[in-house]
């Protein structure tokens, strides 16, 4: 009996220990505080604040759920004690970060200008709703206040002009928040490495960088340039977003080469991130006020990459020769067109024209003339074949008019291609050889059309007179014009193979329709359109001196004989009577 009791009483105690030990939070003790820091709340600790409260009555009253955090409600820990900004100069960019964010304020080119003559600025920073490059964003709206709006303690300033520079943003509060920015900058280079360590209550954190509108060239640029639009490489191919296309589909996952914003001459784009999501977003920017500008319509973008390592950022200029430093596929990011094998040698070649000549316009005539000589042989073919063609035009014609009246369906019209056959073979005349050489000198002609609308060498590049920017159109449209009347002459002079008196109307209409078309062209490529023009018509006088003037025999219609015979009879006759 004793033996039960004392059994029972053991049973007791042991779960009386077990109620106490799982379902009764024991009162905490009083934690020190730092001596540096001075406590939240007026010198009392969320723990007094807790125990000094009411308890609230959860029978009549059902408990709220937990608010979120406020930013900056925390007790900072390691933050700074003032906003200031961090200058960082090296030979090809002047970067300012802010410790407040720990955020890119300002990314200048310092080798390519603005319309003011100002280092070109890479970030937009009007609109106050739209973030910063390296804004962070997490899941929890509290977090991500916080980290945008705190102000980092900031180590390893220095400019960079001969190393390279590291900088270190650290902020941390009492809540558990825990957040490490870091940079770095080569001496000469456009690409920025960043690595964010984020960690609440011990836990780490995998945030979305955002980067806000980006791009957004400020020159006056001509209609046939590419304007702001998202840009990304994977499974081996190009794909650009316009902005109307982000209603569509505003998101994209992949594993990008590079992933970013474009327009026609810079870009800023996430190199290798990964396996990540990019999400991108319009912006449109008013114009100044009093000002006739067009609203600026960007794009703003952010990448949510799969791990928490560090990732490089490319914001500078497409040039050819900057992206294949970095990486073969990176270089697709300027878009040549579909004739990229031959627009990267003619690059290399107005690049190397340029060494001699210093002057990028007098490079386009140069490499024109080039072209153009090297193409002498194709042309002179064909025109030699369209002088063959015009002088058969009469027998053409005549068999033509010997089957006009049959309808195409009537089996007897095939005796006149027979006929035009035969008398192509007897001459010695290939239709096509007059097209066929033309043709082959097309894709040399758009590869280099390509070039000038893309190549940021020609961006600010001035030529003579009232040319100051190749990249932008003619501001006295004296280039256009004389393009036009250049293609109008050519034409006149240009052999004429059968062309009715209608398509010859309709000819002579396309160089007015050409000059208005080249009016807001690159006044490069309205340069190089005009040597080109020049060069047909000097190539064209010299092929009619070495071939002579063309042989065209009169053919007599059909049954124009017999009439001849009647004709001739009846002036016999009248000449006997008389």
């Amino acid at each position: 009996m004793e033996k039960r009791v004392l059994l029972s009483i053991f049973l007791a105690f042991l779960v009386l220990y077990a109620w106490q030990a799982v379902f009764v939070n024991p009162v905490p003790k009083e934690t020190p505080r730092s001596a540096s820091v001075p406590p939240a709340g007026g010198g009392r600790d969320a723990g007094e604040d807790a125990r000094s409260a009411p308890m609230p009555n959860t029978a009549a009253t059902p408990a709220p759920p937990p608010a979120q955090p406020k930013a900056d409600t925390a007790e900072a820990l390691v933050t700074a004690t003032a906003e200031r900004d961090v200058r960082v100069e090296t030979r090809d960019v002047v970067a300012v970060f802010t410790n407040r964010g720990a955020r890119l304020k300002s990314w200048r080119l310092r080798h390519y200008l603005d319309r003011q003559g100002e280092p070109q600025e890479l970030v937009v920073s009007q609109l106050a709703s739209q973030p910063l490059p390296f804004t962070l964003r997490t899941a929890n709206e509290a977090t991500t206040a916080t980290l945008n709006d705190a102000l980092y303690a900031v180590s390893g300033e220095g400019a960079a002009e001969s190393s390279s520079v590291d900088l270190r943003f650290e902020y941390s509060d009492r809540s558990g928040l825990h957040a490490v920015k870091e940079f770095h900058l080569d001496p000469s280079s456009y690409i920025v490495t960043f690595r964010a360590t984020v960690a609440e209550g011990g836990r780490a954190v995998t945030p979305t960088i955002r980067w806000g509108p980006a791009v957004g060239d400020t020159g006056e640029l001509s209609s046939y340039v590419t304007k702001a639009q998202g840009v990304f490489f994977a499974n081996g191919k190009v794909s650009r977003l316009a902005p109307k296309d982000f209603a569509k589909q505003p998101a994209y996952d992949g594993d990008f080469t590079f992933v970013g914003v474009d327009d026609n001459y810079f870009m800023t784009v996430a190199l290798s991130p990964g396996a990540s999501k990019v999400s991108y977003q319009p912006v449109s920017i008013p114009a100044p006020a009093g000002t006739k500008e067009d609203p600026r319509d960007l794009v703003a973008y952010s990448i949510e990459p799969q791990h928490n390592g560090p990732i490089r950022f490319f914001a500078g200029p497409k040039d050819f020769d900057v992206l294949a430093g970095i990486g073969t596929d990176v270089t697709r990011a300027i878009d040549f067109g579909m004739f990229t094998v031959l627009v990267v040698p003619l690059l290399r070649s107005l690049k190397w024209v340029n060494t001699y000549v210093g002057n990028y316009g007098w490079a386009i005539i140069i490499l024109t003339i080039m072209i153009n000589a090297i193409m002498f042989p194709l042309r002179h073919k064909s025109v030699v074949s369209m002088r063959k063609m015009q002088e058969i035009q009469p027998e053409v014609k005549a068999i033509q008019g010997r089957y006009s009246k049959l309808k195409s369906t009537d089996p007897a019209k095939q005796n006149m291609n027979k006929e035009m056959m035969a008398l192509y073979r007897e001459k010695g005349v290939n239709p096509a050889s007059g097209c066929v050489p033309m043709l082959l000198t097309f894709p040399l002609i758009f590869a280099f059309y390509a070039l000038l609308s893309t190549a940021i060498e020609l961006r600010g590049a001035p030529f003579i007179w009232w040319i100051h920017d190749l990249s932008t159109r003619d501001p006295y449209y004296v280039t256009p014009i004389l393009m036009g009347v250049s293609q109008m002459w050519q034409q006149r002079i240009a052999p004429q193979t059968g062309i009715d008196p209608a398509q010859q109307k309709m000819m002579m209409l396309m160089p007015i329709v050409f000059t208005f078309m080249f009016v807001s062209a690159p006044s490069g490529v309205a340069l190089y359109w005009l040597i080109s023009n020049m060069w047909a018509i000097g190539q064209q006088y010299l092929t009619n001196y070495i071939i002579g003037p063309p042989n065209v025999r009169a053919v007599r219609p059909p049954g124009s004989s017999k009439m001849k015979r009647v004709g001739v009879g009846k002036t016999e006759a009248a000449a006997r009577e008389s």
